[in-house]
Parts: C-alpha cells; structure tokens; sequence
C-alpha cells in the first residue's frame, strides 16, 4: 500500500519536474521520490551523446544536478522552488549505450541553503550498474512564480 503524504510528495516534485523542458527533451524520467531523495533517469540517445558516441558530461551533469535539486525541494516548504547555486561533479568514468540513473540526496536542509549529493551510474543492456559521477550540490529555496 502506498503512504498518501509519499505520494503527495511524488505528484509535487512530478508536477515540477514536467516543466523541465531540458529533462523532457532529453528524456529523462522522473523514477522515485523520497524525503530527501529523489531518483532520476535519462536513456542513451543522440541528444546526450558526445563526438564519440558515449553520453556527454554536460548530460551527467544536468542528470545529477536534477536528483540533487528534487531531493533538496522534498525538502523545501510547499510553496518554494529550489534553484543551484554550485556543484561540484567528479566523472568516474565513461559510457555509451544503455542508461543513466542519478540518486540524489539531501545531506543538510537548513533555511537559507540545502547541500545535497547525487551518485550517477551507468546501466547497461544487462542492467547491471557502474559507478559514473558523484556531485555535491548547494540548493537555495525560492519563491515560486507559476
């Protein structure tokens, strides 16, 4: 059985999550949403593929900075966004094919700022996973204008 305040939460970081006009082009897919995570995922394809064929850096970058944002918003008040303010992101390693999953998760939620990290791995066809990227994130709420 699904907990209702769980799915509440869901709907709101979805709603929120479909107005990400980068993510639905790239077609990313809105996977799990926690208090304080959130699970994100973006098919290989050619637009977030770089000149060799395996996915673009800036793609895991995006992909990571979204898990980290809606992480942070789980745990911002209802009616604020959330906007980055830095990260920092580490690429592991390289990767064509398959999928990326990035998890993000809030490590502080304070007023003014919320950290947060993202791991980034790779799945591939057998769907077993590969260390990409780690990021850590600083978020800032703000107010919501739509």
């Amino acid at each position: 059985m699904t907990n209702p305040d769980q799915n509440d939460l869901f709907k709101r970081i979805q709603a929120s999550f479909l107005r990400q006009g980068m993510m639905n082009n790239l077609g990313a897919r809105l996977l799990r949403v926690e208090p304080g995570l959130c699970e994100v995922a973006l098919p290989h394809s050619e637009r977030v593929s770089q000149q060799q064929g395996g996915f673009h850096g800036g793609a895991m970058g995006a992909l990571a900075d979204i898990a980290g944002g809606y992480a942070a918003l789980t745990a911002a008040p209802p009616d604020m966004e959330v906007t980055t303010v830095e990260y920092k992101i580490n690429f592991l390693a390289s990767f064509s094919g398959g999928e990326l999953r990035a998890v993000g998760r809030v490590v502080k939620a304070g007023k003014r700022i919320i950290v947060t990290t993202a791991e980034v791995v790779h799945l591939d066809a057998s769907g077993k996973p590969t260390a990409c990227a780690v990021m850590q994130q600083t978020i800032v709420p703000v107010h919501k204008t739509y």
